[in-house]
């Protein structure tokens, strides 16, 4: 396959070129598009001075109320000069993750008038239309909080994330909910979570020493994007792929990733991944999105993006688009984008881990020991917001293992790439030590990280500092220095029921100790019995032993294998409680979203199951008889058995019954079904089969070359 464009062609070129400019040393000018695509900072100021305001207006997210309809004007005027003319309200419905574009809403209307009078054109667009919206809330997954005969639903603009542009169209971040308020999207429980932290959080900072007045505690995240891209002719010919995002039949190639041959191996300018990797970051770093990082991850053919951290309905909204561009840039070169937790049997799946951390509204870090410690002038404040933590994931590791049930984590977790599904926390010795002497009264002084020098025994290597703490790849909650990386979440996903159970579980703690120390209790006290009864969450050893799985099963930490049972644990009690009383879900919400998750769960292995029967049908049965061997009748007896199957989840009125029988479909049937169509590739002639091969898919190093230059391009032009 030769790609459309040279890979040689780099993001810094193509800036320098568009800027007219010649590239000289530390010169930020190739960089200045940067962020002019979103209206926030000096970009918004510059508008709004044009209307006798300023970008200092909108830190007040009462604007909607008082000056939206200059705001509006600024808006129209930014965009018209961007090249703009239309709008949407821009926002998130639930179980979208493998089947929506984008997985977002969206309706674009035009940003004009037509004067009936003279027949012209005339610009239209004011406050209401830009902070209110409507749609009809029955054709999306809605849990049966709406039906055709009560169909409305309301968007409201979320002003916790910037209104951005991207081509002709200006996206307005939006909150969607039903006629009487239910949330019928990803965003809005979200924003109800971190209302809940803000307001405990301050609480008990209060108590610690820290008063900060109106301003909020936040949360912050930053996610590591994870996906792989296969050359696109192939990718045409795997249906599965396709429909399903992932291989539902195939071979493993002769090589994997055995000899570790991808991971951040260097970027080849014989294939178009790099090329493709630096047009996607060129396209977000003009939406103001920092994709920073960028390498190959451990699968061949896998890669990921990380961008800086920043606040959590920013960072999720931000990764929603990152997550499309990946996907349209791809196929300008040639290459398709999966974003699917596990696309390819036997070797690693995609992860997005969820970074998450916690600090005031001006930055000072609650996770940071020495940060937090000298802001509340207490030497234990640290000791203290981690023992609310360690509680929370303790009694609320159900809903953190439930926030991960994506379809696509079914085949990731547990498998060397991703924590297994026993949620425990990792906090290394150093910190481990600490705590266990504060619970056990050994100890009153504050903690001190701890670092290490390291001496190679070289001259030309002098000693250098490293953390006292290694890092624990296979724990689903580590502590990583003033964050905790949620590692268990899925690639596909979005990221908002994730972040919206760590602040609601955290919240509820935080109000815990709270009300405690309002009715006479002694914070420290309180903190030291708090880890002592939530102490068995804390493990900093191997999760991949088997017999380690067992011991911390045996503690009684949550454990919870199947994701549809995970999901279930939505509306137990203890849970559909807790979100009341945080004012995060209601009771009905709460039901709605099982629903929806379940029903979810169960449309995506039908569409899996569907698929292997075509596939068996159209490719493997035919290529079977045509080559003289292979497993006819089983795979003849397959087709009958899948579409019973099919039929008996069909015949269910449970959502929850439904998804439990898929989930039998999927890792028994399927699975058993897969090893006749594997065994079929095996035997038969490479010219007599028609679908893709793993050895196709998975290797742009070997299988893929970019277009000739007229003249060799290096990485220093």
């Amino acid at each position: 396959m030769l790609a459309s464009r040279s890979a040689a062609r780099s993001f810094l070129s193509r800036s320098v070129q568009r800027a007219g400019a010649t590239r000289t040393m530390a010169s930020i000018d190739p960089y200045a598009d940067y962020g002019k695509s979103v209206f926030t900072g000096r970009v918004a100021d510059e508008y709004l001075k044009k209307h006798g305001s300023s970008g200092d207006i909108l830190k007040d997210p009462s604007w909607t109320k008082t000056h939206s309809d200059t705001v509006a004007k600024a808006v129209l005027d930014w965009a018209v000069d961007r090249g703009a003319n239309t709008y949407c309200h821009w926002f998130q419905p639930m179980a979208a993750s493998g089947v929506r574009h984008g997985m977002t809403g969206q309706v674009q209307n035009m940003m004009m008038k037509f004067n009936r009078s003279t027949n012209d054109v005339e610009f239209d667009f004011d406050g209401k239309m830009l902070t209110m919206g409507e749609t009809d809330g029955s054709s999306y997954p809605n849990g049966g909080l709406r039906a055709t005969h009560q169909a409305g639903g309301y968007l409201a603009l979320d002003t916790s994330s910037p209104i951005f542009l991207r081509g002709d169209t200006v996206f307005i971040p939006s909150a969607f909910v039903s006629y009487y308020g239910a949330a019928l999207d990803e965003k809005t429980p979200l924003l109800r979570s971190n209302a809940a932290l803000s307001k405990h959080g301050k609480r008990l900072l209060a108590h610690l020493g820290l008063d900060i007045g109106d301003r909020e505690v936040v949360s912050n995240i930053g996610l590591e994007q994870e996906f792989f891209l296969v050359p696109r002719d192939q990718y045409y010919r795997r249906p599965d792929l396709q429909m399903s995002g992932r291989t539902i039949i195939g071979r493993d190639a002769p090589a994997g990733q055995e000899m570790c041959g991808h991971y951040m191996a260097p970027p080849s300018l014989s294939n178009p991944a790099l090329a493709c990797m630096q047009e996607m970051q060129d396209e977000c770093w003009r939406l103001g999105i920092p994709l920073k990082t960028r390498h190959r991850e451990v699968a061949p053919n896998q890669y990921e993006f990380a961008p800086l951290y920043g606040y959590n309905t920013t960072q999720v909204d931000q990764n929603l688009m990152v997550m499309q561009i990946i996907e349209e840039v791809a196929a300008r070169h040639g290459l398709a984008a999966l974003l699917q937790e596990k696309p390819f049997n036997d070797v690693n799946g995609s992860g997005k881990h969820n970074n998450w951390s916690i600090a005031t509204e001006d930055g000072i870090m609650m996770l940071h020991p020495s940060k937090i410690n000298t802001a509340t002038g207490n030497p234990l404040a640290f000791a203290v917001i981690m023992s609310a933590i360690v509680a929370a994931v303790n009694e609320h590791g159900d809903l953190m293992r439930m926030s991960i049930a994506s379809p696509g984590n079914d085949f990731r977790l547990g498998a060397c790439e991703a924590p297994p599904a026993i949620v425990s926390t990792y906090l290394g010795d150093d910190i481990t030590f600490y705590l266990s002497h504060f619970k056990d009264g050994k100890g009153e002084g504050e903690y001190v990280p701890a670092t290490k020098m390291l001496d190679l025994g070289t001259n030309e290597v002098l000693p250098f500092e490293v953390p006292a703490e290694d890092r624990n790849r296979t724990s689903p909650f580590p502590y990583g220095g003033a964050r905790f990386e949620f590692r268990a979440v899925g690639s596909a996903q979005n990221v908002s029921m994730v972040n919206t159970v760590l602040n609601t579980i955290v919240a509820e703690k935080f109000a815990e100790f709270a009300d405690a120390i309002d009715a006479g209790k002694d914070v420290h006290d309180l903190a030291r019995e708090t880890l002592n009864e939530n102490w068995r969450v804390i493990f900093n050893g191997d999760n991949y032993d088997e017999e380690v799985q067992q011991e911390l099963t045996d503690r009684g930490i949550w454990r919870i294998d199947s994701g549809v049972e995970a999901i279930a644990q939505l509306t137990a009690q203890k849970n559909v409680d807790l979100f009341q009383k945080m004012k995060v879900l209601t009771k009905e919400e709460c039901e709605s979203r099982q629903h929806i998750l379940h029903d979810h769960y169960t449309g995506t292995v039908d569409i899996e199951a569907k698929c292997m029967i075509d596939m068996i049908n159209q490719h493997i049965i035919p290529s079977v008889k045509a080559a003289g061997v292979g497993p006819l009748s089983d795979l003849q007896a397959s087709v009958d058995t899948l579409k019973v199957a099919i039929a008996d989840i069909h015949n269910v009125e449970s959502s929850y019954k439904k998804a439990q029988l898929s989930r039998v479909l999927r890792l028994e049937t399927m699975i058993d079904i897969r090893a006749f169509c594997d065994a079929a590739e095996e035997v038969c002639p490479a010219n007599l089969w028609t679908l893709a091969t793993y050895k196709e898919l998975l290797f742009l190093d070997s299988h893929t070359a970019v277009a000739p230059e007229n003249e060799t391009t290096f990485y220093d032009e």
